[in-house]
């Protein structure tokens, strides 16, 4: 049986033409935007169902600038998080043009989930302390929509073809195939581009950035890799053609994708992996918990235990970043900083054992 080759599209809804809008370009609607969407939503939706059964004190009125809050936070905290934990080049990389400063451009890295975490955690502790709340009620509140959250963002990962996992074994089924390793290639394995020549001449053609439509064979191929890094027009060529391979075959070239599946490697789905431990396994027993009111700190304590250990575990299947690589004892910086926020949150939740406070929250099912 063939390994499935990735084939799906990162755009919900694409527009027919690029919008600008000065500086601003809008292609489309991403999967990506519409996973975050749909973690405040039922992040809302789920508050809103605590605030009716009054197993909170949070008003309902309150609950959609509470969430709007929690999203600032996410985003901040996670693209500040990724810049700090796996590129801090980013933090001092000033330019002249838009957006002038690396870290806001999100497209090159994104975010990461542990800094997202930490930016939620202000968000709820400022909440709190300025409208009298329990801290440790107010994070337990937000724990539901961001394990949703991390579920649906996993599985957008996965539409991305992005956190592609660890080489898999001979003859696993369900292993993947991703086109986009090829932009890796570039950095450190430009004999593996010299070997795709097939799948260059099914392509056809291609057009740079500079508008010029070039005939695609593989003579030219091999010649455009082996000057790649003394080219500025090999340099341009090369990875026009690596995107609209990949673009190609999203938008269902299965002639392109047939060549280039054997120069791919077969790959562990860790995104999706990712998403059932990190994000739907951590909800359900979240949920379990919540069957009754806890005192505040043990539901949040309890995603930051389970999300840690689920993280340490989904890493084992997935790659490194490309740039940072496996680290200490073998490990990943993910899972590296999961220990630590495991460690962190052994004493938040023997903080949260020990101070005096009545049980709260829960689901308010009738007994």
């Amino acid at each position: 049986m063939a390994v499935y080759v990735h084939d799906l599209d990162p755009f919900a809804i694409q527009f027919p033409e690029a919008w600008r809008v000065g500086s601003l370009h809008l292609d489309g609607i991403r999967w990506y935007g519409l996973a975050y969407l749909a973690g405040f939503v039922f992040g809302f939706l789920i508050i809103r169902h605590m605030a009716r059964r009054g197993t909170t004190p949070m008003k309902v009125s309150e609950i959609a600038d509470f969430i709007t809050m929690v999203a600032v936070g996410t985003m901040v905290g996670g693209r500040l998080g990724y810049c700090i934990f796996y590129s801090p080049q980013l933090l001092i990389d000033f330019t002249s043009s838009p957006p002038f400063w690396g870290v806001l451009r999100v497209y090159e890295g994104g975010m990461a989930s542990h800094g997202g975490i930490m930016g939620v955690i202000a968000v709820c502790v400022w909440w709190a302390r300025t409208r009298k709340m329990d801290v440790f009620h107010t994070l337990d509140l937000v724990t539901f929509g961001g394990a949703l959250g991390i579920f649906f963002g996993r599985i957008a990962n996965f539409i991305n073809g992005e956190l592609w996992g660890r080489e898999a074994p001979a003859g696993l089924s369900w292993a993947v195939k991703f086109p986009q390793e090829m932009y890796n290639w570039t950095r450190d394995s430009l004999t593996k581009l010299l070997e795709i020549g097939p799948a260059v001449e099914a392509l056809g053609q291609v057009k740079t950035a500079q508008g010029e439509v070039i005939q695609l064979n593989a003579d030219l191929w091999k010649n455009w890799v082996q000057h790649y890094r003394t080219d500025v027009q090999s340099w341009n060529v090369v990875n026009a053609v690596i995107e609209q391979l990949v673009v190609s075959i999203q938008n269902g070239a299965t002639n392109v994708s047939q060549a280039l599946a054997p120069f791919l490697t077969a790959r562990y789905p860790s995104q999706l992996i990712q998403a059932l431990l990190e994000g739907l396994l951590v909800f359900v027993i979240l949920s379990i918990l919540w069957l009754r009111p806890r005192k505040p700190g043990l539901i949040s304590a309890g995603f930051g235990l389970l999300y840690a250990i689920a993280r340490i575990i989904g890493e084992q299947f997935r790659m490194p970043d490309a740039h940072i690589g496996f680290q200490w004892l073998g490990l990943t910086r993910g899972q590296w900083l999961s220990i630590a926020m495991f460690a962190a949150i052994i004493g938040y939740a023997f903080y949260a054992l020990r101070r005096k406070s009545e049980p709260m929250g829960g689901w308010g099912l009738k007994s």
